[in-house]
């Protein structure tokens, strides 16, 4: 079979990172970016060439934390109640939306993701690029605990394949990390602070000892994967950071102290603002507890300026939404994932900023797991993306899918106007 060659001219270039070139042409090949230069400098192209032209061309975005569960309400109560094979055939239809929405690719932290991947990348249903990481890792009674259920509840649900799980003590935190690298996770997901969406545990507190951290980041390494630690309150940020973990989630009470301890651990924080404006929006109305939506409440305005502090302090900053249920009705539905870089633009980011969060800083957050991807550069994955107008002058446009035109992931034409 001959190589299908793919030549997009493009009013305007923006490479994801530096600045926007115009009138440039890209050149893909065998599913990676093969010559990129001014359109008056292209090279000629053979017959089997696929040719467009585009006002603006992009990286495919990048969404940094999102969550496929299949769920349609905003309790992780749910998750006891929903069956996986539902679940899962729900999650089908999320990673379609993604693709619609210019997202080529997204870091799963938490999820059923380790399986959507498979189908994905045999070709079986559309999706994007899933780095996942497997189950949602806490100890008893924090953030990954279910605790209105009896004890182990939660225990058995993972060990028939869902995706909350919880240990106690190096052993078993150990065995934890190496049950999702059994599952080719490609990173690691704890908890260091308590969360909103579960009952009990305090978004201020520490979840897991130093001792436990530091035992899963160390065995998290030698396999090559980074740890994403879930944070809210600062005492969890501060040990995730002792222990090594390269991402901070949410970073919800992040103050001068820890934004200078992660720029010195070079941690990138994953922003999830979307997740705290949604929620305050449509929680209610699609089933957030009573206790949630208070620590909603407690945390939200908190979070907003945590992310402000960060962008005036120069942490490096990737975007994640926090994309949680299925259905466009529900709170944090797929598709929606250019809402976080408006609320970073909102939040003090320039638009190239914003875009540079969700294009070429985004693959760092996968550490060693890192593909070529992100940039529109020679050699790079060929997940490119076509939009009607100028983000870079208004970032609003990636809010919207009808606005995305065409979308390009390894090279494949995933969506165009025809």
């Amino acid at each position: 079979m001959n190589e299908q060659i793919v030549r997009i001219d493009a009013d305007l270039l923006i490479p994801g990172d530096g600045d926007p070139l115009r009138n440039h042409t890209v050149i893909l090949g065998n599913g990676i970016i093969d010559w990129i230069g001014p359109t008056t400098s292209a090279p000629r192209t053979g017959d089997n060439v696929e040719s467009v032209s585009v006002p603006v061309l992009m990286p495919g975005l990048w969404d940094c934390h999102v969550h496929l569960t299949g769920l349609s309400t905003t309790s992780l109560d749910d998750v006891m109640r929903l069956s996986i094979p539902v679940a899962a055939a729900r999650s089908v239809r999320d990673v379609s939306c993604a693709i619609n929405a210019g997202v080529t690719s997204v870091r799963e932290v938490g999820g059923f993701g380790v399986y959507i991947a498979r189908v994905i990348n045999e070709g079986s249903i559309p999706g994007p690029n899933i780095y996942a990481a497997g189950d949602l890792i806490s100890p008893t009674g924090g953030h990954a605990d279910l605790h209105t259920y009896p004890t182990g509840c939660v225990a058995e649900l993972g060990e028939q394949g869902g995706w909350l799980r919880t240990c106690d003590g190096i052993p078993e935190c150990l065995r934890a990390v190496r049950l999702q690298l059994r599952r080719d996770a490609k990173l690691i997901k704890i908890c260091a602070s308590g969360g909103v969406l579960t009952t009990y545990d305090d978004p201020m507190h520490q979840q897991f000892s130093d001792e436990e951290l530091r035992a899963m980041v160390e065995e998290a390494a030698r396999a090559e994967r980074i740890v994403a630690a879930h944070c809210h309150g600062k005492a969890g940020i501060m040990a995730a950071l002792r222990a090594g973990a390269k991402t901070i989630e949410h970073g919800t009470y992040l103050d001068v102290e820890a934004a200078e301890a992660m720029k010195e651990a070079g941690a990138i924080l994953v922003t999830t603002r979307f997740v705290k404006v949604r929620m305050l929006e449509h929680g209610k109305r699609t089933g957030i507890p009573d206790y949630a939506y208070q620590k909603l409440l407690d945390t939200a305005d908190r979070q907003r300026q945590a992310v402000e502090l960060a962008i005036k302090s120069g942490v490096t900053i990737a975007a994640g939404t926090d994309s949680l249920s299925s259905g466009d009705d529900t709170a944090l539905p797929w598709g929606l994932h250019g809402y976080e870089l408006k609320l970073l633009v909102d939040a003090g980011m320039k638009p190239l900023e914003a875009i540079r969060s969700a294009t070429a800083t985004a693959p760092l957050t996968l550490g060693p797991q890192a593909p070529r991807s992100g940039q529109v550069k020679q050699g790079y994955d060929a997940d490119l993306i076509a939009i009607s107008k100028d983000p870079s002058k208004d970032i609003s446009v990636l809010t919207g899918p009808d606005n995305i035109t065409h979308v390009w992931k390894n090279g494949h034409n995933c969506k165009s106007p025809d």
